[in-house]
C-alpha cells in the first residue's frame, strides 16, 4: 500500500479490489492500469478488476467469496445486486498446512491470581447466578446492592458482584439435549477461574433443578459456592436478604488475594467479531491472528468459534489441524449447519447482517474467510462443542451459533480468562467476568467511538502500521489486561447482560 493507492488487491487471484475509501464514478485507478469505476463505490466495498460472466466464481483473497449473479464489467461495483453464495466443493487437504510451534527461549508472564486449587484468573469477582428465568430479577437485585457507591471500598482487591441471569432454564426436556447445554454453560460460569465466589439463585420448581445441576457439572456447595432456592426461603424478598448475607461472608476470603508472576500459558482467549466491514478481514482480524500466534508461541490458548462465520473457509482450518479427526470434527459440524439451516427454512447467508454489508461484506463466504484470520497460523489442536471444557493448549475451534453474545457465552463457560473482539461498524461489547479487549478495524470509526475502543488497527489501512506490529501491539495490551489492567469496556462497566446461552431444543 501507498498513501495514493485508493484501492487494494489482497491476493494475486483476485476478482476485486477493496476500497480505501469512497471512490467516486469515472475516477480513473491508475494503480490497476488504468482501470475506471462505473459506478460510486462506498469505502470498504468491492470493485471489479476483470469481466465477470454470470455464475463465475469470484475471488477475494484468493478464495471464493460468491458467484455472479449478473454479468460484472471490469470497474463495476460488487455487491448483493451482482454477487450471491453458491455451492463449490473444498479441499479439506488434512493437515497438509501444518506447521510446528516454536518454543520461546524466556517464557514470558503475567501478574494474574491462582486460586487454591491452582487454577488462574485475570479478575476476581464474586458472581450471582441464576437458573432460571424466574430468579433473574433476585440475582440483579442482589449485584445491585453491591454496585451502590461505597459497598466494596472494604475489599479493594475484589473487581465485583456479577449477575450472570438469562431467560430459559423451564419448559424443556428434562433429560433432553437442550438442558444438558445449559447446565454446561452454567456449570462452566460457576466453575470459572474469575470468580473468587459464587451464589446460585434458582425458583425452585423449573426444569433446570438445582440438585441435578450441581450433580451433572460436578460442583459442591461450601463457603464460595452458596446455592439458595426462593420456594424453600419464603420468596423473593427473603432470598434477596439470604444472597446478600451470603455474599458478604464470602468478600473477606474474596479479597485476599494477591497478583504473582505466573506463565502466559494460562491465558485463554476468547476471538470474537462483530459488526464487521469490508476492512475486518484486512486490518484487526489477521492482527489479532499475528497476536494469536505469539500467545500460542507463549503456551497460551486462543478459542475460535461461530460456525456459521467460517462457513467457507474451513478448509483453511482443515489444513492447519494436528489430525486428520480433528479436521473432520470441524467438517461434520459444518454439515450440521447446513441440516439444521434446510430444516429450519433458513439460508447460513442470512449472516451477514445488514451492518455487515453496509460496510461492504457481500456473503458468508466472505465474511468467514476475513473471520478466520483471527486465528493465525498455528495448529488447531481441538475441537470442542458448545461451553464444553477447553482441556488442550494452542488454537482451538468451538461449536455456536454467529450471534456474538452467545458465542463469547460459550467460550467463557468453557474456560477463556479474556475475550478480545475485533469490530468495523462498532459494537459495544463486554463479557463479565472475563474482560474485552475491542479492536476497531478503520480509524474514522476509532475516531468516532474512542471511549468503546481500545486499539486501533485502522493504521494498517492507513499505512502507518503493519500487521506484524499491530500484533505485537495486541498481545502485549492482552498481557497487561491479564495483568489487571481496565479495558474500555471495564472502565464504562459494560458486561453485565451479555450471559447468552446457546438455547437448543423445543420449548414446551
Amino acid at each position: 500500500m501507498t498513501p495514493l493507492s485508493r484501492a487494494l488487491k489482497l491476493h494475486a487471484d483476485d476478482d476485486v479490489a477493496i476500497a480505501r475509501e469512497a471512490v467516486a464514478a469515472n475516477t480513473t485507478l491508475n494503480e490497476f492500469d488504468g482501470l475506471v469505476v462505473r459506478q460510486d463505490v462506498p469505502a470498504a466495498h468491492k470493485i471489479a478488476l476483470r469481466e465477470i460472466a454470470v455464475g463465475e466464481a469470484v475471488r477475494r483473497y484468493g478464495q471464493i467469496i460468491g458467484f455472479a449473479t449478473a454479468g460484472i464489467t471490469r470497474g463495476d461495483h460488487v455487491h448483493t445486486h451482482n454477487l450471491s453464495i453458491g455451492a463449490f466443493d473444498r479441499d479439506y487437504a488434512f493437515s497438509s498446512d501444518l506447521k510446528p510451534v516454536a518454543q520461546p527461549v524466556q517464557p514470558m508472564t503475567f501478574m494474574g491470581i491462582r486460586r487454591p486449587d491452582g487454577r488462574i484468573a485475570t479478575r476476581n469477582y464474586v458472581g450471582v447466578v441464576s437458573t432460571v428465568n424466574c430468579s433473574a430479577t433476585v440475582s440483579k437485585r442482589v449485584a445491585q446492592h453491591f454496585a451502590a457507591p461505597g459497598a466494596l471500598d472494604a475489599f479493594p482487591n475484589v473487581d465485583g458482584v456479577v449477575p450472570i441471569t438469562h431467560s430459559f432454564g423451564c419448559c424443556i426436556d428434562h433429560n433432553g439435549e437442550g438442558i444438558q447445554q445449559l447446565r454446561r454453560t452454567i456449570g462452566g460460569y460457576v466453575k470459572h477461574a474469575n470468580f473468587a465466589g459464587v451464589l446460585v439463585i434458582g425458583l425452585g420448581c423449573e426444569a433446570n433443578q438445582m440438585g441435578a445441576l450441581f450433580v451433572a457439572e460436578g460442583v459442591e456447595s461450601g463457603p464460595m459456592i452458596v446455592p439458595l432456592v426462593m420456594q424453600e426461603l419464603g420468596g423473593t424478598q427473603k432470598t434477596i436478604d439470604a444472597a446478600i448475607e451470603a455474599v458478604n461472608a464470602m468478600l473477606p476470603q474474596a479479597n485476599q488475594v494477591v497478583r504473582e508472576p505466573v506463565p502466559v500459558s494460562h491465558i485463554s482467549v476468547a476471538l470474537q467479531c462483530g459488526g464487521s466491514d469490508g476492512y475486518s478481514g484486512i486490518t484487526a482480524n489477521p492482527a489479532l491472528g499475528a497476536a494469536v500466534d505469539l500467545l500460542v508461541h507463549h503456551g497460551g490458548t486462543a478459542i475460535l468459534t461461530e460456525t456459521p462465520e467460517i462457513y467457507g473457509a474451513e478448509h483453511l482450518l482443515t489444513r492447519r489441524a494436528v489430525s486428520r479427526e480433528v479436521g473432520e470434527k470441524i467438517v461434520e459440524r459444518i454439515h450440521w449447519w447446513e441440516s439444521y439451516a434446510d430444516r429450519e427454512k433458513g439460508s447460513i447467508d442470512n449472516n451477514p447482517t445488514p451492518g455487515n454489508k453496509a460496510g461492504g461484506l457481500t456473503t458468508i463466504l466472505e465474511k468467514s474467510l476475513g473471520a478466520v484470520a483471527k486465528s493465525g497460523s498455528t495448529p488447531l489442536t481441538g475441537v470442542y462443542r458448545y461451553a464444553e471444557p477447553v482441556d488442550t493448549h494452542g488454537l482451538v475451534f468451538m461449536d455456536a451459533p454467529g450471534y456474538d453474545p452467545m458465542g463469547a457465552t460459550g467460550q467463557i463457560a468453557s474456560g477463556a480468562n479474556l475475550v478480545v473482539f475485533t469490530t468495523g461498524r462498532g459494537s459495544c461489547f463486554g463479557a463479565k467476568p472475563a474482560p474485552s479487549i475491542k479492536l476497531a478495524t478503520n480509524t474514522r470509526m476509532y475516531e468516532r467511538m474512542r471511549d468503546d475502543m481500545d486499539i486501533n488497527c485502522g493504521d494498517i489501512m492507513d499505512g502507518d502500521s503493519t500487521v506484524q506490529q499491530k500484533g505485537e501491539e495486541i498481545f502485549q495490551a492482552i498481557v497487561r489486561v491479564a495483568s489487571g489492567e481496565r479495558s474500555r469496556s471495564e472502565v464504562l462497566g459494560v458486561g453485565d447482560e451479555e450471559f447468552v446461552p446457546w438455547m437448543i431444543g423445543a420449548q414446551m
